[in-house]
């Protein structure tokens, strides 16, 4: 293959998971009030992280890298979270609890396959939906304009957000391949270009920044280690590890390879350390996109040239503080508009994964149902357990931490209690037949 060739099919790679790698740092940077400076960093290291990341797990050693053509980008599951731990305790605590969830999965890729089982779609699917729900009053605020603003629920806001939200749905209609996937970002593109006619956009900042730049490990300050915060990441992580073995196993099949244990858990330390990394530049944690998958299935190239040049691509814009600020120029209302349908996705994926749960089981309902309702509860009315022990408010003040681990020990309890049943029956059985073996050959 030719390096134009490369070089094209790169960029497309780069293009198909650039709404993700962008929108994400844009949404926690403004939730977390960055100022325009900060916001910029934090979108151009992300896109350098994004590409540092996809070279370490392309690269097969005997220590990490899945060793196929994967991209990676900042998952949209970790938005709430680090939004809620930077709110409640700080920017440093974010990249303390991030190192940290990377250092976990790094640690225990090895034995992962053991305990996935203590993770089944019932407990995913609905860490994921809460995670989805408890982003919503977020799209919902920047819709209107951002919290505290002047101009809060102007009608011009409202036309912008939701004009931005109708052009993501008729691009989606109308189209398909390529442009379907990048309608979000042609949506907010349309946004803004209206916002600019409006008077809503200066330049300014963008004259301003620089050409070039170099990355400043822990630009925000030295992280810190709150527990609170270690567990939601850690649990982000999770959830994270899940969905990237149903990619692992997808791109595999599509390449033609058989991928063993060791393979997998290759592909684990790969992600542990681009979290790790994501902490160390104040960027996000990372996991494989789905989307890159597909590309690769619609186009049929599977080369790991290919990715290895969308990863320097990456590296390269992300070098370029220009790019990163005309980014953040985008007003609220239309990134509400955009959130609204991003965030919605998070739920609606939650709901995918819930869609394998067998719904006649009562216990499966009764787990989603106490979750879902925990977490959504904890979110709308944070002080629900203000009067408890600080050493228990860790695990209860965050309505994802709450939500998850309910579904976590609920699902524990109802397959220990289904387990002893399965056990009394046998031996109840076994003593009404005494003549009846079992063998195994």
């Amino acid at each position: 293959m030719n390096k134009g060739k490369v070089l094209s099919l790169g960029i497309q790679h780069v293009l198909a998971m650039y709404a993700g790698a962008v929108i994400v740092p844009l949404i926690v940077g403004s939730a977390l009030k960055l100022s325009a400076e900060q916001l910029a960093y934090l979108v151009a290291i992300d896109l350098m992280t994004c590409g540092i990341a996809t070279l370490l797990q392309v690269w097969n050693n005997r220590l990490f890298g899945i060793g196929l053509p994967v991209v990676l980008g900042c998952t949209f599951t970790a938005v709430g979270p680090m939004i809620a731990i930077g709110a409640q305790y700080g920017m440093s605590a974010i990249y303390g609890a991030v190192i940290a969830a990377g250092f976990f999965v790094f640690m225990i890729a090895g034995m992962f396959s053991k305990i996935v089982k203590l993770f089944p779609p019932v407990v995913t699917g609905t860490v994921v939906t809460i995670i989805g729900i408890t982003l919503i009053p977020v799209a919902i605020k920047d819709m209107a304009g951002g919290q505290g603003s002047s101009d809060f629920g102007s009608p011009q806001n409202l036309l912008l957000s939701f004009g931005v939200l109708s052009s993501i749905i008729i691009i989606y209609r109308f189209s398909n391949g390529f442009i379907r996937a990048v309608s979000i970002l042609l949506g907010l593109f349309i946004g803004t270009v209206a916002a600019a006619m409006l008077g809503m956009i200066s330049f300014a900042p963008v004259m301003e920044a620089s050409w070039f730049h170099m990355p400043r490990p822990f630009y925000f300050g030295v992280p810190t280690l709150e527990a609170g915060a270690v567990i939601t990441m850690v649990l982000v992580a999770i959830v994270s590890m899940i969905e990237s073995t149903g990619v692992f196993l997808a791109l595999g099949k599509i390449c033609g390879k058989e991928l063993s244990t060791d393979d997998i858990a290759k592909g684990y330390r790969g992600e542990g350390l681009a979290i790790m990394l994501g902490g160390i530049f104040n960027a996000f944690p990372y996991t494989t996109y789905s989307q890159n998958v597909g590309l690769i299935q619609l186009s049929g190239v599977k080369s790991k040239q290919v990715i290895v040049a969308a990863g320097a691509l990456l590296v390269f814009l992300g070098l370029i503080p220009k790019v990163a600020t005309l980014t953040t120029l985008i007003p609220a209302p239309v990134m509400g508009g955009a959130m609204m349908a991003m965030f919605g996705m998070v739920i609606a994926s939650g709901i995918k994964m819930l869609s394998t749960v067998d719904f006649s089981k009562q216990e499966n309902l009764l787990i989603i149902a106490c979750s879902v309702g925990l977490g959504l509860g904890v979110t709308v009315e944070p002080e629900l357990f203000s009067k408890l022990p600080q050493s228990v408010q860790i695990l209860t003040d965050n309505g994802i931490v709450a939500g998850s681990l309910l579904a976590i020990l609920l699902n524990l309890f109802f397959t220990k209690k289904k387990s002893q049943a399965v056990i009394a029956n046998s031996s109840g059985a076994q003593r009404r037949n005494p003549q009846k073996t079992v063998s195994v050959s």
